[in-house]
């Protein structure tokens, strides 16, 4: 059984993760236009250094959404966090992982 609290419980500085790590994120929405460069420019704003030339997409299997993943140099707990906020609470966006 996994004994750690949810991640919104948890202190910054009790993170497992150490930091800095790379750190893919993967985003899945209905299959439209703008989607990509929306989730991009969100990634971007809070992962500045991030190279959207290494953006992997999947289509599901009867092409009505995509999978999105873009891996960052996660700096921070705080950083992830916002940057899981804001992509989850886009219209666009249907789940973040």
């Amino acid at each position: 059984m996994n004994d750690l609290p949810p991640s919104g419980d948890m202190p910054p500085e009790e993170s497992p993760l150490k930091f800095p790590t790379d750190f893919p994120i993967k985003i899945m929405g209905r299959r439209e236009d703008g989607f990509v460069q929306t989730v991009v420019d969100i990634v971007l704003k809070h992962a500045p250094d991030y190279d959207a030339s290494t953006v992997e997409m999947r289509a599901s299997r009867e092409a009505r959404y995509l999978s999105v993943t873009c891996t960052i140099r996660a700096t921070s707990r705080e950083q992830l966090d916002n940057l899981y906020r804001e992509l989850s609470g886009h219209p666009m966006v249907k789940m973040v992982l």
